[in-house]
Formats: C-alpha cells, sequence, structure tokens
C-alpha cells in the first residue's frame, strides 16, 4: 500500500489540502479536463461498455457529476479512515457491473488495467490542461501529482503496479494504451456528440426550458469541438473524428481563459458550492434555493421574450410554472417511464436501471454492509416481479410501450419491500419514525409534510404509503423527484 507521504517527515502530504490534486479542484480549467478525461475512459472497451450498460450519465449527468465529485473529495480527503470506507463502497458499486459488450466481449467494472486506465487519464489531462493554458507543470510537480495519483489507485486496488512506478515510463504507457486499446466505443459517441447537444437543465433551472435550450444550442457544440480538439492525435485519427476549421485555436482560446481564474480572490470560486446549488431543487429548503427562485423568475420572463425573438423549431415544452398546493400532481406515463424507471436513457427498463436507482439511495443514505446488500437485494426482486408482468416479448427487459401498454400497477409486494428496506435505512437509530434530520439525509430538500402533527417524526406506514404512491401512482412528487427523476 502506497504511504500517505512521498517518504521525509518534511514533505507535501499525497493525501489532503496540502495535495497537487486539492489544488486544481476549484480550478474551472478542471471542468474541461474532466470532460477530456471522461471521454478518454469511455474510449476503452471496457469501461466504454460498463459505461453504456450501468450509468446513467446520459439521463442524469448532474447527479452524476455531484456523485463523483463528492467521492473524489473523500478519496483525497485527509482521513485515512474516510478514505478507506469510500474506497471499500467503490469496489462494492464496481463489483456489481459485468456482463458484455456489443461485440460480444465480456466486460469487468473491477479489471485492474482498466482502474488504472481511469486513474492515468485524470492524472494525464491534469498535465495538459495546465500545458494547454499556457502554465505547464515543472518537473517536481509532476512527479508529485503521479505520486498521488497512484496512491489513489492503491487506495482501490491494494497496490498500483498497474501503473508504472517512474513518470518518465508513464508516458510510453499512456501512448501504448492510446494506439492499441482505445476505440470508438459508443460510450464516448453519445459523450461527444449526444450528452452536450441534449444536456438537460440542471434542478435548479429546470423551470426556463427554453433559454435552457438557446444556451445549450451554442455551449454544446462548443464543447464538444474543444473536447475533440484536445484529444491525443492518434485517437483521433483511430476513431475518426472530425477536424473542425479553427477548434484547436477555440480549444486554448478556452483553456486559457479559464486559467485567468488563477487571478481571482482565493475562494472565489468554490466547486463544491456550485455544483451543491446546482443541484438545488427550486422547492429545497436551503437559503440559496430562495434566492436563486427568485432569479428564476426573471429567467422565465427573458425566456419568454426570447420565445417571442427567436421561436425554435418544432413544439418546445412551456416554461413549468411552480406546482400548487403540495407540490405534486398526476404525470404520464411516457414521463414517468422516461424521468424515473429509465434511469439509463436507452430507452429501456432493465436491471441496471433499478440497480441505479439502489446505488442513489445507498449514496444519499451514505449505506455500509449489509444495509446496502439488503436495499441491492430488495431492488433486484421488484426486478424479478417487473420482467414478470411487464416483459411480453421475452427479451429481458421492458419497453416504453410494453410498460404504456399495460398501464400496470406497480404495487407488488416486492416494491412494498423495497419501501420497507429504505424505511429501515433511513431510520438510523432504529426507533421505528424517521425525524426530519433523517429525512434530510435522504431527501436533501423540503419536506412538504406538517411533521409537528406527527410530533415530528415520520411512521413506517406513511413512508411506505408515499414511496408507492410516488413508484406506483406515476405522481410527481416534490421530495422524490430530486432523488429519482431530476438530472
Amino acid at each position: 500500500m502506497t504511504t500517505e507521504t512521498t517518504g521525509t517527515a518534511d514533505e507535501t502530504p499525497l493525501f489532503g489540502p496540502q495535495s497537487q490534486f486539492s489544488s486544481f479542484f476549484d480550478d474551472p480549467r478542471w471542468a474541461l479536463a474532466m470532460i477530456r478525461a471522461t471521454v478518454l475512459e469511455a474510449a476503452h472497451p471496457q469501461i466504454g461498455a460498463a459505461l453504456a450498460d450501468n450509468s446513467t450519465f446520459v439521463a442524469h449527468p448532474w447527479r452524476r457529476l455531484r456523485n463523483t465529485f463528492l467521492s473524489m473529495r473523500r478519496m483525497f480527503g485527509g482521513d485515512p479512515a474516510e478514505r478507506e470506507r469510500e474506497a471499500a463502497r467503490l469496489n462494492r458499486l464496481h463489483a456489481r457491473m459485468s456482463g458484455t459488450d456489443y461485440h460480444g466481449r465480456p466486460y469487468d467494472a473491477m479489471d485492474r488495467a482498466a482502474r488504472a486506465w481511469v486513474v492515468a487519464t485524470l492524472f494525464e489531462s491534469a498535465v495538459t490542461m495546465c500545458r494547454l493554458s499556457g502554465q505547464p507543470l515543472d518537473q517536481d510537480t509532476m512527479e508529485r501529482m503521479y505520486a498521488e495519483y497512484r496512491a489513489f489507485l492503491a487506495a482501490l486496488d491494494g497496490d498500483a503496479e498497474e501503473l508504472p512506478e517512474a513518470l518518465h515510463d508513464f508516458w510510453g504507457y499512456f501512448d501504448r494504451v492510446v494506439e492499441n486499446d482505445l476505440e470508438n466505443t459508443e460510450a464516448a459517441r453519445v459523450i461527444l456528440y449526444r450528452l452536450f447537444d441534449h444536456l438537460p437543465a440542471p434542478a435548479l433551472l429546470d423551470g426556463a426550458p427554453t433559454l435552457w435550450a438557446a444556451g445549450r444550442a451554442v455551449a454544446g457544440p462548443l464543447l464538444g469541438a474543444i473536447t475533440v480538439a484536445s484529444l491525443p492525435e492518434p485517437y483521433r485519427r483511430r476513431a475518426g473524428l472530425p477536424e473542425m476549421p479553427g477548434a484547436p485555436t477555440l480549444m486554448q482560446g478556452a483553456y486559457c481563459a479559464a486559467g485567468l481564474a488563477r487571478f481571482l480572490p482565493q475562494g472565489w470560486i468554490n466547486a463544491e458550492s456550485i455544483i451543491e446549488l446546482l443541484s438545488l431543487s427550486p422547492d429545497s429548503d436551503d437559503p440559496r434555493a430562495r434566492t436563486m427562485a427568485a432569479l428564476g423568475a426573471r429567467m422565465k420572463q427573458a425566456s419568454a421574450l426570447l420565445r417571442l425573438l427567436t421561436p425554435l423549431s418544432g413544439n418546445p415544452a412551456p416554461d413549468r410554472a411552480p406546482s400548487a398546493g403540495t407540490g405534486e400532481g398526476r404525470r404520464s406515463a411516457e414521463e414517468f417511464f422516461r424521468k424515473v424507471l429509465d434511469q439509463t436513457g436507452d430507452g429501456h427498463l432493465d436491471w441496471p436501471d433499478l440497480a441505479a436507482m439502489a446505488r442513489e439511495l445507498a449514496t444519499r443514505l451514505d449505506l455500509d454492509e449489509p444495509e446496502e446488500t439488503r436495499l441491492y437485494d430488495a431492488f433486484a426482486a421488484w426486478w424479478r416481479e417487473l420482467q414478470a408482468a411487464l416483459d411480453t416479448d421475452g427479451d429481458g427487459r421492458v419497453s416504453a410501450d410494453e410498460y404504456a401498454a399495460a398501464v400496470p400497477s406497480l404495487a407488488g409486494p416486492a416494491l412494498i419491500r423495497v419501501a420497507e428496506v429504505l424505511f429501515d435505512a433511513t431510520d438510523k437509530n432504529g426507533d421505528g419514525t424517521i425525524d426530519a434530520d433523517e429525512y434530510h439525509t435522504l431527501f436533501h430538500t423540503a419536506f412538504h409534510r406538517n411533521l409537528a402533527t406527527t410530533n415530528g417524526t415520520y411512521s413506517r406506514g406513511a413512508f411506505v404509503r408515499d414511496f408507492l404512491s410516488f413508484m406506483s401512482g406515476r405522481r410527481s412528487s416534490t421530495p422524490y423527484d430530486p432523488l429519482l427523476a431530476d438530472a
């Protein structure tokens, strides 16, 4: 196992606030580097297949961003116990992801070489972002940062043997993987050509879809062009990626402009605060949500004006007004299937979709074993129940048409069991009720129920009824939408 420091007591720790990694966390360039690293990860056949089959990054990119950010904070934090616990959680998560790609080749998210490539892309993209922004790292800084990333891999795998020990050997390893292993995978194509163009609005900006669509129509292609131009030339050539005129200059300008943030006063840019803000539901009890709600009203006015001046093609959805009363309303079967059931965004319901629900709930509740496995097992039983009832053509998954045609009542025994297991996991103190703090841990948003009328608690029966109403009654719900439906 790699040690916490690079050797002597006076050297900078490999983890914690003094690490080189931590210095990049609030750097705007890091956003561009992370997109680039994600494409290089997705271009690896093993990783690309795992992403295509199991990831929610298409349907729920903002949720995926938040969870990834928090995980990396834990892994690179200064608390060894928290890092060990997060590494164990990640290993359990990845151990549940295996299968075959569309070529019939097996993939396994626990494959050591593939996991090493993920770490390699993060390190190489950090070095590249500094070079492209005109602030290249000196050799000592690169050596120290490479040691940090190898320590990160060791925390996951028990050792870092899949990555070269010396930095000067790393570059040959990286070039060999790019030349010999990377492919134009479906996952890489989705990130470059679908995700940016169809990126859903974050929860807090979901009330002005016209304005968001107009901004996305400009920013999406630019981000795609910048990312393609920043990829290694051998991969761009082998994958047949287009070379847009002026894209290298645009890429250089984007990195240099982001690099100017170093002149801002320290603390002006806080990535964690920005991600938390984007993740807030408009109905959240967070004071920042009320401020953004007022801003949202202004945005809606601008959105309406934009729609009058430059109408979009087709029939864009109107700006949504806040729901009255309890914040709940009926949603169509198609919307329920797309927003809630189809977590991976592939147009079908199968086990990875329900596994994604279990993963999100376990992440919110920060579950350890055996509670995490109990939750997964409950969702697995629900999937078997759904498959038996709805998979009419026997292809092993449920299509939107099969779901809509059946118009089923999903509140069978297995779903009731999911609700009961979720209640037990949320009820941390085991007193048979959920108090306001326990509820907030799960939902991180305002709870439109007067807890004072029930002595400040939420009973098992009420919890199960509300959960079933949302999951089977296709009723939009202010607490549950940010958890399972919002992007």
